[in-house]
């Protein structure tokens, strides 16, 4: 593992560090003593010892999955993307509200590096990045901070099921993630059942905003949970997948025409820009529009709730996902 830091970085990790100082004693480290456990990630491995008592997530999803499993992050990142003027998602606010919890710390917004000073003055036994874009460098800075774990593999594609296991094993609460996750299979079970028409559907998952169009791989979590319901990957999205991202590509209008599934999903922030979109020359080249075989995913909390869902945002948003898609498949 490189050790190399960025130069500016570097000083704003000192004065992290010196905060980080002030606000732990030697003899008070915050974490409870005990077993320790080892997670394996993309930038090498981490060991937490004990059971974090002090929390920190970044990215999507981490913090959802610490709520869930009854660990209230002491701080959070800022969502603005279906968030509430406070940075906060609806599902998260509802179950603090339920757990008789405050709000807790919400980080500031930032798009390109982690606020390592906010961080620092959290004074985290542990940060969770499961869910995220951070870079090596990062990791190494925030690890200076505190034991980081980052994702699996690539970022923002770790699947919504695992960022549930990983904070449940960084947590000590392996058990209780299981009991998580299959709660939400029972929905998702029973949502399937309710629905046998969407068993053997293609579905292709699509976005047209400011004049580009998005297609979602199926290795995206948003993708993924759409298979839980019964559909299946079209093959027209892995033939016409580029190397854009690891979770999405883009296509020109000229080539809507051969994305050929049986349904499509289409995020729009607006219902103006839904029925822009379904109405429009290029939309309606696609099969699946022009047959009225097309489900849209309207606001920005609904999108946020299912793309990609969350521990606890999916069952939030799913009633409203299967209600449209019940729509696109009749």
């Amino acid at each position: 593992m490189r050790h190399s830091r960025l130069p500016a970085l570097a000083a704003l990790l000192a004065s992290a560090l010196v905060l980080t100082a002030c606000a732990t004693s030697p003899d008070d480290s915050g974490t409870a003593s005990g077993a320790s456990v080892t997670i394996e990630h993309a930038f090498g491995e981490t060991t937490i010892t004990g059971t974090p008592e002090n929390v920190v997530t970044l990215g999507w999803g981490s913090a959802d999955a610490a709520i869930a499993l009854g660990v209230v992050p002491v701080a959070m990142p800022f969502q603005s993307y279906g968030g509430d003027d406070d940075g906060v998602l609806p599902w998260v606010r509802e179950a603090l509200e339920e757990q008789g919890a405050e709000i807790p710390t919400v980080l500031p917004d930032s798009s390109e590096e982690p606020p390592y000073e906010d961080i620092a003055k959290a004074d985290p036994d542990v940060i969770l990045a499961v869910y995220s874009g951070i870079t090596e460098e990062q990791y190494e800075l925030l690890s200076a901070i505190a034991p980081t774990v980052a994702y699996p593999g690539e970022a923002w594609s770790t699947p919504w099921r695992d960022v549930v296991s990983i904070v449940g094993e960084a947590l000590g609460k392996s058990e209780e993630a299981e009991q998580v996750l299959a709660g939400i299979d029972e929905e998702l079970a029973a949502a399937a059942a309710a629905n046998p028409e969407f068993a053997g559907k293609s579905i292709a998952a699509v976005w047209d905003v400011a004049g580009t169009f998005y297609v979602y791989k199926d290795a995206d979590p948003r993708v993924e949970f759409l298979f839980d319901l019964g559909f299946t990957n079209p093959a027209s999205v892995d033939e016409l997948a580029n190397g854009d991202a690891t979770f999405y590509y883009t296509l020109s209008y000229e080539q809507l025409d051969k994305l050929e599934s049986d349904v499509v999903l289409s995020y729009s922030d607006t219902q103006a820009e839904a029925d822009a979109f379904v109405s429009s020359s290029h939309g309606l080249s696609i099969p699946a529009v022009a047959s009225g075989n097309v489900a849209t995913a309207v606001g920005t909390s609904f999108i946020a709730s299912v793309s990609p869902p969350t521990a606890l945002s999916l069952t939030w948003g799913l009633d409203d996902l299967v209600s449209a898609l019940e729509k696109a498949v009749s």
